[in-house]
């Protein structure tokens, strides 16, 4: 029985955390930054250390001061949340290390899973369907480049084996322009990752984004809990996700469900993880494992009523999974809009400031993730995103129009957001159509801004 747990995050996922330990009866250690001494769970917690300065990397990545809280409050477990530390192979290790519970993953499965290349390896092995490619890193042979290329077929994409975060990723469009391109990423994956290493794929022109939940015990149970399509994209960054994916079938879910379970059964998978997809003309192509919760886990929350924090929780006190996938049904439709302190009129140009008035929308089927109130200052050193609306309703079009009625209800004073962007995309013909691809609202948006 884990009996305290050190929160290593802040903002909306720490609240998260935060409440699923209180039904759990888990005391709760708040780490925070000198920024940060205001948050709602740093305020709600029974105790909290701050841990260093605004800036993440003395603070939120200070992997030293994040284990001498755990220890100087005696806690038993780290939850990472999202974000920072949470794919961290050094950090999980170093928790371990430290006589502590790390809630996720083994070290040894986020470095797997973290490299690109080796990921993919691991899929195909395992059976699940992955894009055409190099099936491994690109070597200094010009010549063996461009008849890997020419197999694949243009255009082709070329992608950092560390990468992540829509960055070290160039498409190729020419045979001639192939070199230059394998050269600047490697340039790239270098600076960004410290991991000049890259692979190439075949660029999918018009793919939708759609992803698996699942659940693994470590002790050789999984589940899959449907899926979610988060290709209202801007930049790479989600903006809007719903559950289940419009257009994807019982027949098609049940398969590539199957697929990532005996996955995670095959890796030794332990904790909550997402394998992400590009979904094109009925085939799935798998990009890439993200070895934690995700900010989009709420819609599956919402169609499957399982509450993807507490299992995790569980799964680290070492409880086999009680979950079989015959449990899991998908009822009705959510989906979450991200709402940001940024302006989309300027470029999205992040917002921090005070906020002098918040009215929440409420009502039957709409759920509110945040961790802001009136008073609260948004700093200026973090993500600017500020809570997650989310809607459901018995099937996507009430999922919308409710969404809607509960963004048109929202105030936020005291800062810029983007809660008109999300109206107008509820309110966009090709959104509520359903299907649209990963390139859709960036192509749409001087329009709907």
């Amino acid at each position: 029985m884990i009996e305290k747990i050190l929160i290593a995050n802040r903002g909306e996922i720490a609240m998260r955390i935060l409440r699923a330990c209180k039904e759990l009866g888990i005391k709760t250690v708040a780490v925070h930054s000198t920024a940060d001494a205001t948050l709602k769970h740093v305020l709600l917690a029974d105790e909290s250390v701050c841990i260093g300065p605004p800036a993440s990397t003395n603070s939120y990545l200070n992997v030293p001061a994040i284990i001498a809280a755990a220890e100087v409050t005696d806690a038993g477990a780290i939850h990472p949340g999202y974000g920072f530390l949470s794919e961290n192979a050094d950090f999980a290790e170093r928790v371990e290390e430290s006589g502590f519970v790390f809630i996720g993953p083994k070290a040894e499965t986020i470095r797997i899973m973290g490299d690109k290349v080796m990921a993919i390896r691991a899929m195909k092995a395992a059976g699940v369907p992955t894009v055409p490619g190099s099936g491994g890193p690109l070597g200094e042979d010009d010549a063996e480049n461009h008849r890997v290329a020419k197999e694949i077929g243009y255009p082709i994409i070329i992608k950092a084996s560390g990468g992540g975060g829509g960055r070290g990723m160039r498409v190729v469009h020419t045979e001639a322009s192939l070199l230059k391109s394998i050269q600047l990423t490697k340039s790239e994956a270098g600076s960004f990752f410290g991991n000049p290493e890259v692979y190439m794929e075949k660029f999918l022109e018009n793919p939708r984004h759609v992803e698996i939940q699942i659940l693994a015990d470590g002790q050789g149970h999984a589940v899959h809990l449907g899926e979610r399509d988060c290709s209202m994209q801007r930049r790479h960054q989600k903006v809007v996700e719903e559950a289940p994916a419009p257009g994807v079938t019982e027949e098609q879910r049940a398969r590539i469900g199957a697929a990532c379970v005996n996955a995670c059964i095959e890796i030794n998978y332990r904790g909550a993880g997402t394998f992400e997809f590009l979904y094109e003309n009925g085939e799935f192509f798998f990009i890439e494992m993200n070895t934690r919760l995700q900010v989009e886990h709420c819609v599956t929350e919402m169609v499957t009523g399982i509450d993807l924090v507490k299992a995790q929780i569980e799964i680290a006190m070492g409880r086999p999974l009680s979950l079989k996938q015959e449990d899991i049904k998908i009822t009705g439709h959510a989906i979450e809009c991200r709402v940001n302190a940024e302006n989309p009129s300027k470029n999205f140009m992040p917002s921090p400031g005070t906020i002098e008035r918040l009215h929440l929308p409420g009502g039957l089927g709409v759920r509110w993730d945040s961790h802001i109130y009136t008073g609260y200052a948004v700093p200026p050193h973090y993500d600017s995103m500020i809570g997650k609306l989310i809607c459901f309703g018995s099937d996507r079009t009430t999922a919308i129009r409710r969404m809607d009625s509960a963004l048109s209800e929202m105030v936020i004073k005291g800062i810029e957001t983007n809660i008109h962007l999300q109206r107008e995309i509820m309110n966009d013909g090709g959104f509520c159509d359903g299907g649209r691809n990963i390139h859709y609202l960036e192509e749409r948006l001087e329009h709907l801004v």
